[in-house]
């Protein structure tokens, strides 16, 4: 994810947010498994072009290894499920990624217009749009031979997953491909000096309090990891510190959210808990005595994000958008 999702309006749009964003989260996690030093640039022409260079046509090799001809000044983007860095650079796309009953709706006043896209890019849809230049996040998004039907239809660059894991790298990759380098350099020195601005404030504030970031859909709670989406900027970018649970997340599990059982969170130390509720009905869950004693609960300090918030995400305006709900909860 102005609903990020709109799954509170149905039962099976939040099973199918729930099946995609997991997915991802996974595709995004397993950082390097086919691409070891990520997108480099092919013999015929570097992948980091001078200025005089912008506006022609190159080869550049893509992070699966195919040299992908980029075509000059790119005027049809599809980029699914990217498109946090095409709204960072004021690019608007050809289509936008969405799930039943739902679309990325934190983005959508840079979206405005743009029409939907199922997120498995079926090759009938991509082919209607005639973009003249695909996208791609992660190496298992073109299994099964979709990378030849996908570069039949238009130029298709795949990031690979070691760079889609990083939304840095994939922003200022993405900057470089359509000639917008400079820009993606521009955000990312915004974005850094808007997050040290504020580390400064919430040490002053919240030094050495725990942070935990949950997300409640279908009575099942889901714990953020440290080094993606909200828990990167809460723990990476901003100094906050996990909690006991978080910490205690086997490193092989590689997933950004995680289940966690009500009884686990019995154990969570936290002394912030920011809640993605994606649930109509959370008088059951949340009246339980177990949530009620965590230390967060006792002390009037959980903060519920609604799901039409950028914390299931990551990227330039998702970690805009958790910054500024942080400042608000935190330093109110």
């Amino acid at each position: 994810m102005n609903s990020k999702f709109h799954i509170r309006k149905s039962f099976f749009g939040a099973l199918a947010l729930l099946l995609v964003v997991l997915l991802l989260a996974a595709c995004g996690s397993n950082a390097g498994s086919n691409n070891e030093g990520g997108a480099t640039a092919s013999p015929e022409s570097s992948n980091t072009p001078a200025a005089s260079e912008e506006n022609t046509e190159r080869v550049v090799t893509d992070g699966m290894g195919h040299e992908v001809t980029i075509p000059a000044n790119p005027q049809k983007v599809l980029a699914s499920y990217l498109e946090d860095h095409l709204v960072a650079l004021n690019v608007k796309p050809v289509a936008q990624w969405s799930v039943p009953n739902g679309i990325q709706d934190y983005l959508q006043s840079g979206l405005e217009g743009v029409p939907k896209i199922s997120y498995d890019l079926p090759v009938e849809e991509v082919a209607s749009l005639e973009p003249d230049l695909i996208i791609i996040g992660s190496e298992s998004q073109v299994q099964n031979d979709l990378y030849g039907q996908y570069s039949k239809i238009a130029p298709t660059y795949v990031l690979g997953d070691k760079v889609n894991s990083d939304w840095r790298a994939a922003l200022t990759t993405i900057g470089d491909l359509l000639g917008k380098k400079e820009e993606a350099e521009q955000l990312l020195a915004q974005y850094d000096n808007k997050a040290l601005e504020l580390k400064e404030k919430l040490a002053e504030k919240a030094a050495g309090k725990k942070a935990a970031v949950l997300w409640l859909v279908q009575k099942q709670f889901y714990i953020v990891g440290e080094n993606q989406s909200s828990g990167q900027v809460l723990y990476k970018d901003l100094g906050l510190t996990p909690p006991n649970v978080t910490a205690e997340i086997p490193a092989e599990s590689n997933a950004v959210w995680n289940p966690v059982s009500l009884e686990k969170l019995a154990e969570l130390d936290a002394d912030y808990i920011f809640l993605v509720n994606s649930d109509t009905d959370v008088t059951e869950t949340l009246d339980s005595a177990i949530w009620k004693g965590i230390p967060a609960v006792k002390g009037n300090r959980v903060y519920q994000i609604g799901p039409e918030s950028s914390w299931l995400y990551s990227g330039f305006n998702a970690g805009q958008g958790i910054m500024d709900d942080v400042a608000k909860s935190i330093l109110k």
